[in-house]
């Protein structure tokens, strides 16, 4: 009878402790990334009445008679199934779809959240609404190369303070000169160029046929109706069998920092001629493309599947910030959980392994989306009715053990 009094105890105690846990885990139904828990028993010590016997002088065995002293837990799971994405259209959201956590610092430490609800704070880095905790990842540089061999560090995404220009390195022209033009008959092309500052400069482009039965055209760039060629003048030739463009003898334009007047460095850009023809048709020739572009500001940014955060800016350029790094374990379930929806790690979940998103084995990101918890309503439910019915079953074993005590006592009377 003492045996079943503390047998009945021990399992009162123990599914008290999972009620504990199914509690904790419809409380945070609507926890942002939460991870439900699970609790495992087994059984305890057994007392030994009598030993087993082997078969012998023609007589079997005998099994051996235990009797067992209740139950324990055996360990109290974080379930790290995948929970539903939601959108919620703002762009500092981040959900991990697949394995991975991200990673945030308190100024000391690395935390282990998917939780991905970020903001931009006043100094213009992603931190985790919740604790403040910086997001960390890797920062391009100037020409948005990010090198992921270099430290983690925060990501600041300068909103509305940062400013990129370009000067313009290659002029690309496009279209038709027409064959049968006249010699000396000639078309200018005006378009703009920019500089290192990024404004903007009109330059004039005069093509000249040389000869009336043939291939080749002068071509003059002027600047403030100066000449920036030399002389003699270069020339672009065609392929007489069908008209297509054969090659350009000019060489790189420079236009010197003093003449453009502006701070900017000197301004040096080639001509692309590789898609303009002459044959017989309209004179459709035009500047199809330059690749400098004026001064623009951060409008706004967007976080990739592979967590590459990219700039908007106000003059339609577009330019890598940085990429949010990612962090895997070998065993998840092996984490810490802190407070806030933070994990550390611990001695049976291995070292974190970094990563960008999408590869070795790390899940992809989705932006303006979160994770909602993976508890289930209704698994959390029917385990609490089984958790019930267990502890009110070893709540009856005590009070009849003790009704059994009684009649011990009574013998006496």
């Amino acid at each position: 009878m003492q045996r079943s009094l503390y047998s009945a105890v021990s399992g009162m105690r123990n599914h008290q402790t999972k009620m504990d846990v199914i509690g904790n885990n419809i409380s945070n139904v609507n926890t942002t990334a939460f991870k439900g828990g699970s609790v495992l028993f087994q059984d305890i010590l057994s007392q030994t009445l009598r030993g087993a016997g082997g078969p012998q002088d023609n007589r079997g065995g005998t099994n051996p008679l235990q009797v067992g002293l209740g139950m324990n837990i055996a360990s109290i799971t974080n379930n790290h199934t995948q929970g539903s994405l939601q959108a919620t259209g703002r762009s500092t959201d981040l959900a991990i779809q697949g394995s991975g956590f991200f990673m945030v610092n308190d100024g000391l430490s690395n935390y282990y959240t998917r939780d991905g609800s970020f903001n931009l704070g006043p100094d213009g880095i992603l931190v985790q609404s919740g604790t403040g905790y910086r997001l960390q990842g890797w920062m391009a540089d100037a020409q948005g190369v990010v090198d992921m061999d270099g430290p983690l560090g925060h990501l600041h995404i300068p909103i509305g303070s940062d400013r990129i220009a370009s000067p313009t390195t290659m002029l690309q022209l496009a279209g038709n000169l027409h064959a049968q033009w006249e010699e000396g008959e000639s078309i200018t092309i005006t378009t703009g160029v920019y500089d290192s500052l990024g404004v903007e400069h009109e330059v004039d482009i005069v093509l000249t046929k040389v000869a009336a039965d043939g291939n080749d055209w002068t071509v003059d760039l002027q600047y403030n109706e100066v000449s920036y060629m030399g002389e003699p003048l270069p020339e672009v030739t065609f392929d007489p069998t069908n008209g297509s463009f054969a090659g350009f003898t000019g060489d790189s334009i420079t236009i010197s920092a003093e003449v453009l007047n502006t701070g900017a460095a000197d301004l040096v850009f080639d001509l692309n001629f590789s898609n303009v023809t002459q044959v017989s048709g309209p004179m459709d020739i035009l500047a199809r493309y330059q690749d400098g572009y004026p001064s623009g500001v951060l409008d706004s940014f967007s976080v990739g599947k592979t967590g590459t955060i990219t700039g908007i800016y106000s003059n339609g350029m577009i330019r890598d910030l940085g990429i949010v790094s990612m962090a895997a374990f070998a065993n998840p379930e092996g984490l810490t959980k802190m407070a806030n929806n933070l994990w550390v790690p611990s001695a049976n979940s291995g070292q974190a392994l970094v990563g960008q998103a999408g590869e070795q084995g790390l899940g992809t990101i989705e932006g303006s989306t979160l994770e909602m918890s993976n508890v289930d309503l209704v698994n959390e439910f029917t385990e609490m009715i089984t958790t019930s019915r267990a502890f009110q079953a070893n709540s009856r074993v005590i009070s009849t053990s003790d009704e059994m005590l009684v009649e011990v006592v009574n013998i006496k009377r």
